[in-house]
């Protein structure tokens, strides 16, 4: 498990448990400003920044998996490697805070969403919504995927990650009868902005109350 984390918000009795997956390079540090603005709307939400198990190999920061040399089809040997531990830290988090999968959403930005996306894939209720700012499945699913909402977001000039990921990941979700959402937002690249966070907190907020 990630040894590494920053407890963005911890109530005495929490009632969701949100946490947060920063990309390559990054750090949880970095990706705990987007927890507060998660924070202010659901007071009673565990909000937990992660940091990526293993030193970036692009100067400072974290990952989860090498992005050095990857290819589309490596891509997802490298995931599968890592995955048991992402697994284990949501886990972790779920032990520490009493709630469960329905009660979990994972909000990934870039490889965070990637490994939340992945992590859903692989293992059954392991959360109950997804929020993948500008991210992809590694590969597309062939299984449905049911017990989870995902809320896909993407900035359609994001040069990292193509649009047209975030697109070919709604259809094939929607042909298999998951929960699936699709926000663009047309005048944004690699990256989260005030109205995908907006986009995010309102999806959440439905499924919360939903739950």
């Amino acid at each position: 498990m990630s040894k590494k984390y920053i407890v963005v918000q911890q109530p005495a009795q929490p009632e969701q448990l949100i946490l947060l997956f920063h990309g390559v390079g990054d750090s949880a540090a970095g990706m705990a400003p987007v927890g507060s603005h998660f924070a202010q709307v659901f007071p009673q939400a565990l909000v937990v920044s992660i940091d990526g198990p293993f030193a970036s190999g692009m100067g400072s920061g974290r990952q989860w998996f090498s992005v050095q040399g990857i290819t589309e089809q490596g891509r997802q040997g490298r995931i599968d490697e890592v995955m048991p531990e992402f697994i284990a830290t949501v886990r972790h988090w779920q032990q520490q805070s009493g709630l469960g999968a329905r009660q979990t959403a994972l909000v990934g930005f870039s490889q965070g969403t990637i490994m939340s996306l992945e992590g859903v894939k692989v293992q059954p209720q392991l959360a109950g919504q997804v929020i993948g700012f500008s991210g992809r499945f590694a590969t597309l699913p062939q299984q449905p995927i049911t017990d989870v909402a995902v809320h896909l977001i993407h900035g359609e000039q994001d040069g990292v990650i193509p649009v047209g990921q975030a697109t070919a990941a709604a259809r094939c979700l929607t042909a298999l009868g998951a929960s699936v959402t699709l926000d663009l937002d047309a005048n944004t690249g690699h990256g989260i902005n005030q109205p995908m966070l907006a986009r995010a907190i309102a999806h959440l907020r439905q499924d919360f109350a939903g739950n």
